[in-house]
């Protein structure tokens, strides 16, 4: 019976992942891309001066680079590890091609995202902000899509609660902590009704827990000011030792950007057959990208919402500047770290491992610094992901229970409990849930965004002819 069901759920994952949505916020990204005349490249400098750049008279909760950094606490995460390795794996060295592809219009998408969510978003009495796809599917739309807009709601806390920002990040940490503390599981303890595990996995699900209801019993604000500097922290040290690895292997630079690039258009030249056609590269390094930044998910925008700011377009450029780091910029340079150093080729390998390996055998540290400096980052990064996905699941539910506090609140402590027993968790189907319904998120927010690229476009023109001394 489980197995039919887990076969079931595979097919409608499948189907969600498919082709058909890949090409949905592809085009869309297209589209807004023509339509705002390639700002993600004229306007790039502006939007990365003005993400350290805050406003102080705008309404909102939190400062616009706080706002980013939620909502790259929510992207970067174990995606960026793990999640290129396996699509260079799968896809070949082309699949990085791809990867970046999307992203460039990706950063289009991102700004339309964060333009939308403060232009639409609702400030209460109490400089509470409330704001996503949601509000700009119902208010940019019109009423008779609200219905749209509660799918996108219902869909968005759904992922929170099965697993996205839970189960499969703590299982993610725990399993770092667990290889590099207790590989070979030689301190195990016995749980009542779950099994055997490592006293690393105990101890780590027993630590985090108490970080995470820590963080988020202080809200949106408590959230922001922990990402403000956690995200920019590791993001930092995951950037300078992947630099660090490139440097050191310089000399097989050329020939990986080679492979890279011949691979997007000829896999089988360069893997030898083991991966078949283009738009196999093509559709692992599209779908990684997506997964990775967000961009068309709708997910980021909610933070956007809640940033001091008063100018729809300086916030949206802000926010487009997350899937410039986010994948164009960490993406990149670990599937480059996977490519120059051929852990991508070596058997047997998979996931965290392949990255693993990169970095071992690719800095001139001992492979046990390297292996820590890697669990490091990823802990935080899945960390930082929990906090970031709480707090997006719970402006989903809000919207849905039009403001009544009393469910969020039970959901919040709902949320800790499934990171306390996120490491126990083995249930496929969990994860296999969560990834449809985070696909099912884009389909109402990339419908919104065809309706109102029109808005997005009119909205960027007149604030740049009004602000002159910027062009």
């Amino acid at each position: 019976m489980w197995n039919s069901i887990n076969q079931l759920l595979t097919t409608i994952d499948d189907l969600v992942w498919g082709v058909p949505l890949m090409v949905l916020i592809l085009s869309g990204g297209i589209l807004l891309t023509l339509r705002l005349g390639l700002l993600q490249v004229r306007r790039l400098p502006l939007a990365l001066k003005w993400m350290f750049q805050n406003e102080n008279d705008g309404k909102g909760e939190i400062s616009s680079f706080a706002a980013l950094c939620t909502a790259l606490s929510a992207t970067i995460g174990t995606g960026n590890i793990v999640g290129v390795a396996t699509a260079v794996c799968a896809g070949g060295p082309g699949a990085l091609f791809w990867m970046i592809v999307a992203a460039f219009f990706g950063m289009a998408t991102k700004y339309a995202e964060g333009l939308l969510a403060v232009k639409y978003r609702v400030i209460d009495e109490n400089n509470h902000s409330l704001g996503g796809p949601f509000y700009y599917i119902e208010q940019g739309m019109g009423k008779n899509w609200k219905w749209l807009a509660k799918m996108f709601a219902f869909f968005g806390v759904c992922v929170g609660l099965f697993g996205i920002g839970t189960f499969s990040q703590v299982n993610g940490i725990a399993s770092a902590v667990q290889n590099f503390f207790d590989p070979t599981k030689s301190n195990c303890i016995t749980i009542p009704f779950l099994g055997e595990y490592s006293w690393a996995v105990v101890i780590s699900s027993l630590i985090l827990a108490f970080c995470v209801a820590a963080v988020l019993i202080g809200g949106i604000k408590r959230i922001a000011s922990v990402s403000q500097v956690v995200v920019p922290f590791m993001a930092a040290i995951y950037f300078i030792f992947s630099i660090a690895l490139i440097l050191f292997n310089i000399t097989a630079v050329p020939e990986a950007v080679a492979a890279i690039v011949k691979g997007a258009f000829n896999p089988s030249a360069v893997t030898g057959g083991v991966v078949g056609t283009m738009i196999v590269s093509m559709q692992k390094g599209v779908a990684r990208g997506i997964f990775s930044n967000e961009a068309g998910l709708g997910s980021a925008p909610i933070a956007a919402a809640a940033a001091q700011t008063k100018e729809p377009v300086r916030q949206g450029l802000v926010s487009m500047t997350g899937t410039f780091i986010d994948t164009i910029i960490i993406c990149t340079l670990t599937g480059l770290s996977i490519v120059l150093t051929g852990a991508w080729q070596v058997e047997g390998l998979e996931g965290v491992q392949v990255t693993t390996y990169a970095f071992q055998n690719g800095l001139p540290i001992p492979p046990q610094i390297s292996s820590f400096i890697l669990m490091i980052c990823l802990v935080f990064f899945a960390f930082t992901t929990i906090l970031g996905w709480d707090y997006y699941s719970e402006r989903c539910l809000e919207y849905l229970t039009g403001g009544n506090q009393k469910p969020v609140m039970a959901y919040r402590w709902i949320y800790i409990l499934a990171v306390f027993i996120g490491p126990y968790m083995t249930v496929s189907a969990v994860w296999t849930i969560a990834d449809i319904f985070n696909g099912l998120m884009a389909l109402p927010n990339m419908i919104a965004l065809f309706a109102l690229s029109g808005v997005v476009a009119k909205e960027t023109k007149a604030f740049f002819k009004a602000e002159k001394h910027l062009q």
